[in-house]
């Protein structure tokens, strides 16, 4: 990866924010050049639900590429999957559902060339934490033997253990990826909130450090593919998914100041997910700290 620094010679970070795709999914480039960012996450398609209504066109798919290739950044995009998607359960029509609702986003992306498709592992409904794993680990198998022309990277995301949610702790992500058939083609997003409020310290050097290693240990850097960059709401292990604005939760600006300072973490995108309205001023908000807090 080509490196990028400013007028004052400091690298530029990998720094951006999930953006809105509303006027047609070219859009989210106008909106990342307004802000400033050289990387990002969206939505292919609505969140909320399980199928889109209707296939990308060619020409969509060719002005996205295209308008990828105009923008003047060098970080990569970032898919986020739908909310629906459950791969951990033991349900029969919510995992077949499942599955080819994943399967049909994960190829959507792949048509617009995102780089990774990061999505929410699932959760055991009561059925215990190695069924659901057993369950993603065989789902994600079923979904890449059907997609062996897919580059697009699927990307657990590390969750903050709410109910009965799976992925909050960094042995789940360890035991999926070690049941991988291609697990070249699986890779793993940490959130500082979720990681947070699953029990994971991260506010002085010392906690953080404990936390890294163990990541490290049993995952490794090398399979971090982005970090969604978030303030907590809600305190320590308290398992509780709610993101607030940088420095204003329960984590503070100290853990932020040694993330975007952390030389692991460099070249990996961090990106904001923090309450927003239209106008992005949060966004702008959010970045100029962050911006601020390298050196």
């Amino acid at each position: 990866m080509s490196k990028h620094k400013s007028n004052r010679g400091k690298e530029t970070p990998l720094l951006g924010v999930h953006v809105s795709t509303a006027g047609g999914i070219v859009t989210a480039f106008d909106r990342a050049e307004s802000l400033g960012i050289n990387t990002f996450q969206l939505f292919v398609k609505s969140n909320k639900q399980w199928f889109a209504p209707k296939e990308l066109s060619d020409e969509e798919t060719s002005a996205f590429r295209e308008r990828r290739k105009q923008w003047n950044a060098r970080g990569p995009l970032v898919a986020h999957g739908c909310y629906l998607l459950n791969l951990g359960s033991s349900v029969p029509a919510i995992q077949q559902t499942s599955r080819e609702s994943f399967l049909k986003e994960l190829t959507r992306a792949n048509a617009l060339g995102i780089d990774y498709f990061v999505f929410h592992p699932g959760s055991h409904g009561g059925n215990g934490e190695e069924s659901a794993i057993a369950n993603i680990a065989e789902a994600l198998n079923w979904i890449h033997d059907r997609t062996p022309e897919v580059t697009t990277k699927t990307v657990l995301e590390v969750t903050a253990g709410q109910g009965s949610a799976i992925g909050h702790r960094f042995e789940h992500l360890e035991a999926i990826l070690s049941k991988a058939n291609a697990p070249e083609r699986v890779r793993v997003c940490l959130d500082t909130c979720h990681i947070f409020a699953a029990g994971y310290d991260i506010r002085t050097p010392e906690a953080r450090e404990r936390t890294f290693e163990e990541f490290h240990a049993r995952i490794g850097v090398d399979q971090l593919a982005c970090i969604h960059t978030n303030d907590s709401k809600k305190g320590l292990a308290t398992h509780v998914d709610r993101h607030e604005h940088i420095g204003e939760g329960e984590i503070g600006i100290e853990a932020f100041r040694l993330l975007m300072n952390d030389k692991r973490f460099q070249n990996i995108p961090k990106i904001l997910e923090t309450p927003k309205d239209e106008a992005m001023t949060e966004d702008f908000r959010n970045l100029a700290l962050l911006r601020g807090l390298c050196g």
